[in-house]
């Protein structure tokens, strides 16, 4: 099903995909940087801010489920169009919120309408690039993530501390803006899926087309994969930035500087990681970076004590590992689906992904506390926590079934 496109034509398609991650990433990352101004504005404990971190997630992972059922049925392009300025005017909202309750409105409508849009363009990729040249394909398409935190990010940080913490959010309003104009020229409409339920699957509703998605044992592995896999790094991460302030000591001037050095650490590392990974093999790339995740992790939560710059160099560390995970792990995911339901797989398994974060995300929240001075306390219990995580997901990838790699 893999369409052919020229290589300007492609290129093209993957920067509007990283492009239109790039704004979906920051959506969710610009938060977390927040947590501070936002505890204090809104008188939140850390439990509360988790729980507006997770107000996203659980709504992205709802409409992830809810696409599933019919995201096989549109064509990609029309899909994408729809939702994408549907989460610009969640944005919007956001930029607006007056009060810690619209703000969570507002959040649970971007999780809601942005949820989808990442599983959304990995299926673009895997129904166009070929698949032995997705590693690199997926790099780019990744280094959204990278993007965010060398520009995004700190650029967040300077509208908040210039203006106030709602410019964020109409930054993104106005960059989705942007981002939706082009993908009306540089998407591909992507239908022949649609011409494959229509003529061999009539019969099968809505219901049953998803049921047929669970049914599948390699399916089940890989969001079983997928799940660990984000839940190890969500359970420590929404409060990164809270743990250096209060016990580190870090600055609101310092704090995007520590986003600004991993992100260009992940930018570097990105390419070299999808190279690599084309090269020496999908699973053998994950498995070693998956293995390696506790340490950093573990670093990070106990790195309080270390200067400045060991700081920097743990945290970006932990970047560049965390991020190229998801290189070769999406692409193994992404090639472990029946071809025929890829987008209510990719899908499904974004909510997944979601609904993970979510509760990573209130786990750590849970296990979390503040001693008398105002420092967290047992943030490296939830570090722990995560690197169990990834080693499961070490485990999982090993046992997953690749139809691409069949048909390559």
């Amino acid at each position: 099903m893999t369409q052919h496109l020229s290589p300007k034509r492609e290129r093209w398609l993957l920067l509007t995909l990283a492009s239109i991650q790039f704004t979906s990433v920051l959506d969710f990352m610009i938060m977390m940087p927040l947590g501070p101004q936002l505890t204090q504005l809104f008188d939140i404990s850390a439990g509360q801010f988790g729980f507006l971190v997770s107000a996203y997630t659980f709504a992205a992972g709802l409409s992830g489920l809810l696409a599933a059922t019919y995201i096989d049925r549109f064509g990609r392009k029309r899909m994408m169009l729809t939702l994408y300025p549907l989460f610009g005017l969640a944005a919007l909202a956001c930029s607006l919120a007056p009060n810690f309750q619209w703000l969570m409105t507002a959040r649970v409508a971007s999780g809601f309408f942005g949820g989808v849009l990442m599983a959304l363009s990995q299926t673009i990729v895997a129904e166009v690039i070929p698949f032995e040249r997705r590693g690199r394909a997926m790099g780019l398409v990744m280094t959204s993530f990278s993007v965010a935190t060398v520009a995004g990010v700190p650029l967040g940080l300077f509208l908040v501390s210039h203006f106030n913490w709602h410019a964020p959010f109409l930054a993104i309003a106005l960059m989705v803006t942007l981002f939706a104009l082009v993908a009306t020229r540089s998407l591909p409409s992507l239908k022949g899926h649609v011409d494959a339920h229509s003529s061999g699957e009539s019969a099968l509703g809505m219901l049953a087309n998803l049921r047929a998605v669970l049914v599948d044992p390699n399916h089940l592995r890989a969001f079983a994969m997928s799940t660990s896999m984000v839940f190890a790094a969500f359970v420590v991460i929404p409060y990164f930035t809270l743990y250096l302030q209060a016990n580190a000591g870090f600055s609101t001037e310092q704090i995007p500087f520590v986003y600004l050095w991993g992100g260009v650490c992940t930018l570097i590392s990105a390419r070299f990681i999808g190279q690599w990974s084309d090269r020496a093999g999908k699973a053998h790339a994950f498995r070693r970076l998956a293995l390696l995740m506790p340490l950093p992790l573990l670093g990070m939560t106990l790195s309080a004590a270390l200067p400045t710059l060991g700081v920097i160099v743990v945290s970006s560390l932990l970047f560049v590992v965390m991020s190229g995970r998801m290189i070769p792990g999406m692409a193994l995911i992404g090639a472990s689906a029946d071809p025929r339901r890829r987008g209510s797989f990719m899908t499904f398994n974004s909510a997944m992904q979601s609904l993970a974060m979510g509760v990573a995300a209130l786990v750590g929240g849970q296990i979390l506390g503040r001693d008398g001075e105002g420092n967290l306390t047992h943030y490296w219990v939830a570090a722990l926590i995560g690197g169990t995580a990834s080693l499961l997901s070490f485990v999982l990838a090993s046992k997953l079934r690749l139809h691409d790699a069949e048909q390559a």
